[in-house]
């Protein structure tokens, strides 16, 4: 049977920020499952980086976990700080930006 998550060692306890380093000047990303149905992606944002406005196909579900994370969704901002989650919801245009460097992980859920 192939492993549903990739990227990270099965059966050993991590500390999921550090399975991913920042990158300058950009937004460093490490997928562990993309599946038809879901997708987590670990994520590390320098200082002043981001993911411009889109919607995706499904409720996508930020867990903050080093630093804080500027989210927009529809119009309404929220500030998530690390150990704090958010979800943005299916089809509803957002963004997010990093005033300072952040990590997050990113798991995205649709329907099949």
């Amino acid at each position: 049977m192939s492993e549903l998550i990739k990227n990270i060692e099965h059966e050993t306890i991590v500390t999921i920020k550090d399975l991913i380093d920042y990158q300058e000047g950009s937004v460093a990303s490490l997928t562990m499952a993309q599946r038809p149905a879901v997708a987590m992606t670990l994520m590390a944002f320098d200082a002043g980086e981001g993911v411009s406005t889109h919607a995706a196909p499904g409720d996508a579900f930020v867990n903050v976990l080093e630093g804080e994370a500027h989210i927009t969704i529809a119009d309404k901002s929220y500030v998530v700080k690390a150990g704090e989650g958010i979800v943005m919801p299916s089809g509803v245009p957002h963004s997010v930006k990093a005033k300072d460097r952040f990590k997050m992980l990113l798991t995205v859920v649709k329907e099949q």
